[in-house]
């Protein structure tokens, strides 16, 4: 009769059992914990202190930036407009793989960056960081053609500010990528979520059926096994599962 294997032995023993030839149970000899003593009554008859300082709320860290320009006087005029905005500016480059290389490191909230680089160009640059998934990059640029527009769009820039600007261009696009970039960082989150609990909806079917065919168990007392070994065990019912699809399926074949 195939038990399962390599599972944490955590809870009391429970078994599951049916007609078939196989069995899968947990048998553990875990002290249980202590209970707490109730708390004392409480007098509500006495008001609670009054006037006491509070703690203030911790102030807002400032979000953090890297500006790569490599223009000394127009990367000093972006630094300075962000500071006055309140961003910490982290670290500066003169060219994009500088740039990469910085915001790899620091992991700032946004990048300044200009599109004209040596060694890489901003584009380029914004690209890497994009997929590296490091930070929202707004791209700086004296031209406006269709052609580089779409080119910083597909590289995966937030936004897009013309030279010369002024800190009425500059501070919202700042503001625009950094809520863009965290709403697409959120909606990526989600879609993964959504795709682990797919996944372990199926692993689980799939230990549910073999439970069913090898074990005699209904339907309802299969989920509530695989249910209640998780929680005895404090794994996740997706491991349960693959330890009854690796055993009890294994044991099939």
């Amino acid at each position: 009769m195939p038990a399962l294997r390599g599972l944490p032995h955590r809870g009391n023993r429970w078994e599951a059992s049916g007609s078939g030839h196989y069995s899968v149970h947990v048998s553990t000899d875990a002290t249980p914990e202590p209970t707490e003593a109730a708390p004392d009554a409480l007098d509500l008859s006495t008001p609670a202190p009054t006037g006491e300082p509070t703690t203030p709320a911790p102030a807002r860290a400032a979000r953090r930036a890297v500006v790569a320009e490599d223009e000394a006087l127009i990367r000093m005029d972006v630094v300075e407009t962000l500071r006055d905005a309140g961003f910490d500016v982290v670290g500066e480059a003169g060219d994009g793989e500088q740039a990469v290389q910085l915001v790899t490191e620091l992991k700032p909230d946004v990048v300044v960056m200009d599109v004209k680089m040596p060694v890489l160009d901003g584009i380029s640059a914004a690209e890497r960081i994009g997929k590296a998934h490091l930070a929202p990059v707004v791209l700086l640029t004296a031209f406006s053609q269709k052609e580089l527009v779409e080119r910083a769009r597909d590289a995966g820039a937030m936004a897009y500010v013309i030279k010369p600007f002024s800190p009425a261009d500059l501070l919202p696009a700042v503001e625009i990528a950094i809520s863009r970039y965290a709403q697409i960082t959120a909606l990526e989150s989600e879609v993964a979520d959504l795709a682990e609990r797919f996944e372990t909806r199926k692993r689980v079917d799939r230990a549910k059926g073999l439970l069913m065919t090898k074990m005699g168990l209904s339907e309802p007392e299969s989920f509530r096994w695989i249910q209640k070994t998780s929680m005895d065990r404090r794994l996740t019912m997706r491991e349960v599962a693959d330890a009854v699809i690796e055993q009890v399926g294994g044991a099939s074949s």
